[in-house]
């Protein structure tokens, strides 16, 4: 029988400590740069693999991280994600991902197995239907949370999103200066507080110009580029037909512009189309698309190293960033003559 490799025997053949492996294998600054290379060289070598229950077992950490998100298929989210990864990385963190859909039902479910896992935390887009008592209920399971791109009213942890009531206020504005005054607004729901701030934002630009905003088209649909193709068959048959359509995200609008096209309209030249968020997709998109950068990778990257400072017992006043949107001026939106 094949004798297992332990710590011991990286130890033991290196005339060391176990205690400086251990340390040297998580990367601990208390261990000399030239020792660590060495013994994870090594480590390397024999076919070592760190045994994380044990270390659980001595730390009480697990060193696993719940991500909760709507749909990583989204390239929003799966941006996020990438720069959530970046940070899980760098803390030697591993993460365990879940698909919501908007169901409760299925995120509470997966809230249940890290439980289970003895995940350290966990970082959460959360569901329609989320409440404060849900989230005070799971940090009081011992699960520290921290939330990006959606806030749930009264939860009083760390939550990182882009100012969408400003960001949306600022792209109306940009096609009410060039000329628009029937602007159609498509995509999400107000049952999230990023629909309902996309639409503050859009309502109050409106206002702001003397337009009255209950006249405009507003059709809610999920965030993806299907829900945009479908629904310019609705736009188009409106009485009188918008000469802009202003998407609460990029892959709407993607999904808008191509519809258009189905129709025979080109996108940035009959038709004004812009979006938000501005995924890596929006800047070569055909035409490039006119949108707004909400900072998504900035609120990755802030949700987790908050979510590390609450793991390691950080618990001072919980933070709310909002991250400052920046309007991207392509060639999708047309200046009307």
């Amino acid at each position: 029988m094949a004798v297992k490799i332990t710590l011991s025997t990286i130890a033991e053949e290196m005339g060391i400590s176990t205690a400086t492996v251990s340390l040297a294998l998580r990367d601990s600054p208390l261990v000399a740069e030239t020792t660590r290379e060495k013994i994870k060289l090594r480590a390397a070598e024999i076919g070592y693999v760190y045994n994380r229950r044990a270390a659980a077992l001595r730390t009480s950490r697990s060193d696993i991280v719940g991500l909760i998100v709507r749909d990583i298929i989204n390239p929003f989210f799966a941006e996020i994600l990438r720069s959530i990864e970046d940070e899980l990385g760098n803390n030697r963190q591993t993460f365990l991902l879940c698909n919501h859909e908007d169901d409760l039902e299925m995120q509470n479910s997966f809230i249940s197995t890290l439980m289970q896992f003895g995940a350290d935390g966990v970082i959460m887009s959360p569901s329609i239907g989320t409440t404060a008592a849900d989230i005070e209920k799971i940090e009081a399971n011992g699960l520290p949370v921290t939330m990006v791109a959606r806030s749930v009213e009264g939860a009083k942890v760390p939550t990182f999103l882009g100012d969408d009531r400003e960001g949306f206020q600022l792209i109306t504005n940009y096609l009410i200066d060039l000329g628009h005054r029937n602007i159609a607004i498509i995509g999400g729901t107000r049952k999230t507080s990023t629909g309902r701030d996309r639409r503050a934002g859009f309502h109050a630009a409106l206002k702001e110009a003397g337009i009255d905003p209950d006249n405009m088209i507003d059709i809610e649909t999920p965030y993806g580029r299907k829900a945009g193709y479908e629904v310019v068959d609705e736009i188009l048959q409106a009485e009188k037909r918008p000469t802009a359509i202003a998407c609460c995200s990029d892959t709407v609008a993607i999904g808008v512009m191509n519809g258009l096209r189905r129709h025979g309209l080109e996108p940035g030249r009959d038709i004004a189309v812009t979006g938000y968020d501005d995924i890596e997709e929006a800047a070569i998109s055909a035409p490039s698309l006119t949108t707004v950068s909400d900072g998504h990778l900035e609120i990755g990257r802030q949700a987790a190293r908050a979510l590390f400072e609450r793991i390691g017992g950080v618990t001072e006043t919980a933070p709310y960033l909002m991250i400052k949107p920046e309007l991207r001026i392509r060639h999708s939106a047309i200046k009307l003559d």
